[in-house]
């Protein structure tokens, strides 16, 4: 018995990592992948069952990983990118969000069947993007402009706001409709914002005194971070239930953007931890799907996504952009880009069990009125991970060329960025650019940066070690490196930056060498 658990438990390590690889190795999104390789590995060949595995700890420990995946993608959350998409950001999280319910909702009832209830718990689930599809799909098109932190900001505050609309709507099931539940409501959103905000906010304050003062070694530092979070998602979920998610991506938010304590080995951390959780996550939840379930639901599911692809994510995203001063072609690019991810998929996990426990209390009840049934409850899950699985596809796969089609994103971005912005770096760069490679120098000295800019050459002024640096340069195409041949490229660059009086060989001055 010990032996096959052990078994599984690398089964879901190997399958993770090696999906992430290969996803990298053919340019494909990891998230499809995963899903594929935990249903291979779960219902189709039996080799995880995460029930057995885990038994009652499965998702509390799939809320946990959840939230350190949030606040690792608060973490990337910079003020410094609020006066130039705040307002679009603003308009997707409230508006959009409520459009995309609705219109998920009305779906879910006249395509699927469910009844009101549990479509307006569906519609909200899936109303969350997230930043696990989000970012990966970022990086690979690389869009210029305002597009890119746009999305990023909106899958990140998007999900914890998706997920207190699912609480508030479940909550609405079991007080037996919205009038019995309008009170709660309210004073579960007065709990969520202010209690969840301000313990994560208060966490923050705490790590970044910590760090600030040195109260702690370096090498304890990471673990105590990490207990913070963790303390702070429990004490938030215990103040108000699923309020932990909104503390933690608030926790990360902030310490962001504090200016007291240097985060950024933390932040490196959380990164590497974050793609260990979501292989995991994904293997493990692909893993609890019923083949016959999925059957059962194809069709109907494919036209349900067919909706929100179509239908509900370019009505939202338009009208939020409305006045925003976008392109249309920045507004086509965020209207046709909303993957679902990893807190979809364990949020429907979860409210499916929890409302099977509620099925089966009221069941046990005499003469108890059930709004729905098990098989209608069944349906939530399935129809989750098809639409995560048709997003991911349809956008993971079209959303690159769409991009360089609309002309915001670079058709083959190719380039260097400089760290330095010397005499002889300014030379090279020249040489590069007149060859019409893209450059980007970065450098801390003024004078350099003054002159780099007086030549006509993009320049940054910072540092590219300072945390979150290269998500504020403005790399445009300089995002890969270009094979160039060193030796002549050399032998140009020193023709053109220092005097024909000096010769191979000799020796410069330090302040030529400059």
């Amino acid at each position: 018995m010990g032996e096959d658990l052990l078994l599984q438990l690398t089964a879901i390590v190997v399958l993770g990592a090696g999906a992430q690889w290969i996803a990298w190795r053919i340019n494909l999104p990891s998230i499809l992948l995963l899903l594929l390789f935990g249903i291979a590995a779960g219902p189709l060949l039996g080799w995880i069952r995460p029930d057995e595995l885990f038994g009652p700890v499965l998702l509390p420990v799939v809320s946990l990983a959840v939230a350190l995946i949030l606040y690792e993608g608060g973490l990337t959350l910079r003020m410094s990118e609020l006066p130039k998409v705040g307002a679009t950001v603003r308009n997707l999280v409230t508006i959009g969000t409520a459009l995309t319910w609705g219109i998920s909702a009305a779906a879910a009832h006249w395509i699927l069947g469910l009844p009101w209830s549990l479509a307006a718990l569906l519609g909200a689930l899936l109303s969350v993007t997230g930043p696990t599809v989000i970012a990966p799909l970022l990086r690979h098109i690389r869009p210029k402009g305002p597009v890119g932190p746009i999305l990023k900001w909106e899958g990140i505050v998007i999900d914890p706001i998706g997920v207190m609309l699912a609480v508030l709507v479940f909550e609405a099931i079991e007080f037996g409709g919205v009038s019995g539940a309008g009170g709660h409501a309210v004073i579960a959103i007065v709990k969520t914002v202010f209690l969840g905000g301000g313990i994560g906010f208060a966490f923050a304050m705490v790590l970044t005194l910590v760090l600030a003062r040195h109260w702690i070694a370096d090498h304890l530092e990471n673990a105590i971070s990490l207990m913070l979070v963790i303390a702070a998602f429990a004490l938030a979920n215990h103040v108000q239930h699923e309020a932990g998610l909104l503390a933690v991506t608030v926790m990360g938010f902030t310490l962001a953007n504090q200016k007291w304590a240097d985060i950024r080995h933390i932040a490196e951390f959380k990164e590497n931890l974050r793609v260990l959780l979501i292989s995991g996550l994904f293997i493990v939840l692909a893993a609890r799907l019923e083949i016959a379930q999925v059957q059962a639901v194809l069709g109907s599911g494919l036209i349900f996504v067919a909706v929100l692809i179509f239908v509900a994510r370019p009505l939202s995203a338009w009208m939020c952009t409305m006045g925003t001063g976008l392109a249309s072609r920045q507004r086509a690019l965020i209207a046709w880009m909303a993957p679902r991810g990893i807190v979809a998929a364990a949020v429907a996990s979860i409210f499916s069990f929890r409302l099977e426990e509620r099925l089966a209390e009221l069941g046990d009840a005499a003469g108890a009125t059930l709004p729905f049934t098990a098989a209608q409850v069944d349906m939530l899950v399935p129809i989750t991970f098809i639409t995560i699985i048709a997003t991911v596809a349809v956008y993971g796969l079209s959303a690159p060329a769409v991009a360089r089609r609309l002309g915001v994103a670079e058709a083959n971005p190719q380039g260097v960025l400089f760290v330095g912005a010397s005499r002889w770096v300014r030379a090279i760069a020249l040489l590069l650019q007149r060859e019409g490679i893209a450059v980007m120098l970065a450098d801390t000295n003024r004078d350099l940066v003054r002159e780099a800019r007086m030549a006509g050459l993009p320049v940054h002024h910072g540092s590219v070690l300072d945390g979150g640096a290269l998500d504020e340069i403005e790399l445009g195409g300089a995002r890969a490196t270009h094979r160039v041949h060193a030796q002549p490229l050399r032998q140009r660059a020193l023709r053109a930056a220092f005097p024909p009086r000096v010769r191979q060989g000799e020796l410069l001055s330090t302040r030529d060498a400059r």
